[in-house]
C-alpha cells in the first residue's frame, strides 16, 4: 500500500477539496503526505495578469507569500487530520514537471491531484497540468474531480 503521497495545490477551491481528500486518504492508510506548490518563475513577456501588473520584486513578494499561506494553510488541515506532513515549494515554469520531480526526489509512491475538469477544445487549448502528470509520471496519480 501507499506510504507517502505527494500532494500539488496552487490554493483554488479545488485544489483545496483534493487536499481535504488526500489528508483523510492518507490518515486511513497510515501514509505521510508532502504538500507541494509550484510558483511559476516571473517571465518579461507573459500572459499571466499577475506578472503584467508587477515589478519582478513584486511579483516574486506576492507569489512568496501566496505560496507561504497555501503551505500553512495546508500543513494544518494536515495537523487536523494527524498526518505526518512535510510542505514543499519549487520554483519552476514547468509544473507537472516539477511535480513528477518532486514526486521521485522524496520518494513518493502516490500523487493526489485535482483535476479542473477541463474538456474537448478548452483541456486541448489551455492544457491541464494534471493530464501532463498522467502522462508522464512513472509514479500512480490518484485524481479528484
Amino acid at each position: 500500500m501507499h506510504k507517502h503521497i505527494l500532494i500539488p495545490t496552487e490554493g483554488s477551491q479545488l485544489s483545496t477539496d483534493a487536499l481535504e481528500k488526500a489528508l483523510a486518504f492518507a490518515k486511513e492508510i497510515g501514509a505521510k503526505a508532502t504538500v507541494l506548490t509550484v510558483v511559476e518563475p516571473f517571465h518579461i513577456f507573459s500572459t499571466n495578469i499577475d506578472q503584467l501588473e508587477s515589478t519582478r520584486e513584486e511579483y516574486d513578494r506576492h507569489s512568496q507569500q501566496a505560496a507561504d499561506r497555501i503551505l500553512a494553510d495546508a500543513g494544518a488541515r494536515a495537523r487536523m487530520h494527524g498526518v505526518d506532513c512535510h510542505t514543499t515549494q519549487v520554483t519552476n515554469h514547468e509544473p507537472a514537471k516539477a511535480i513528477i520531480d518532486t514526486a521521485a526526489q522524496r520518494g513518493c509512491d502516490l500523487i493526489a491531484m485535482a483535476s479542473h475538469g477541463r474538456e474537448g477544445f478548452t483541456a486541448f487549448m489551455v492544457g491541464s497540468v494534471t493530464m501532463k502528470v498522467l502522462a508522464h509520471s512513472k509514479t500512480p496519480v490518484l485524481v479528484y474531480r
